[in-house]
């Protein structure tokens, strides 16, 4: 796996053969970025990564400087080897890995952020939980960004705050958004 862009562009980092998950394609990641970049991504934001996995999409963002993030995954494993890349990339002030089921987190965290990025198996059946736990518990801040990674099988698209879908051969992005409460 690589990183695309940014301070650590170009570096490499191996993922084990018989890791827990299914890091986002380099294809998909590098579309998702472009819309990021071009749309949503300041300086000092607060990001949270939901079932994070292979840090892949942390990483992503601590590469382009964009802020603090949260990484959180359910497996020891994944854990584990985000805290690993955290160090090797010399970025482990700027990241903050914790272990715990997504739907527990959002429920118990006090915290707000910036972006939401979530990532669970394309066959978890709670992706519209996600978002509305999301919006229910106001954990975005105005002007936020809740993006969910799912596969063809699942449609977000009535749910509220969503604004767009976009495919990356197998790969689905929903983006969801909280206005601004004038």
């Amino acid at each position: 796996m690589r990183i695309i862009r940014g301070i650590y562009k170009t570096r490499y980092y191996k993922v084990p053969k018989s890791f827990p998950s299914r890091p986002t394609t380099d294809f998909a990641k590098e579309g998702l970025f472009n819309i990021l970049e071009h749309q949503y991504l300041e300086q000092n934001m607060e990001i949270l990564d939901l079932c994070a996995g292979t840090g892949n999409i942390s990483m992503e963002f601590l590469s382009r400087e964009t802020g603090n993030v949260i990484a959180v995954d359910n497996n020891y494993n994944a854990v584990k080897h985000i805290k690993q890349m955290a160090q090797k990339f010399d970025c482990a002030n700027k990241l903050n890995v914790l272990k715990s089921d997504l739907l527990k987190y959002l429920n118990k965290t006090e915290k707000k952020f910036d972006l939401i990025f979530a990532d669970p198996p394309y066959k978890y059946e709670f992706h519209q939980k996600i978002a509305e736990i999301v919006f229910d518990t106001n954990k975005l801040n105005e002007g936020g960004v809740l993006i969910i990674e799912h596969g063809r099988e699942t449609s977000l698209e009535t749910i509220t705050h969503f604004q767009f879908m976009r495919m990356y051969g197998n790969v689905h992005f929903s983006f969801f958004y909280k206005e601004s409460e004038e």
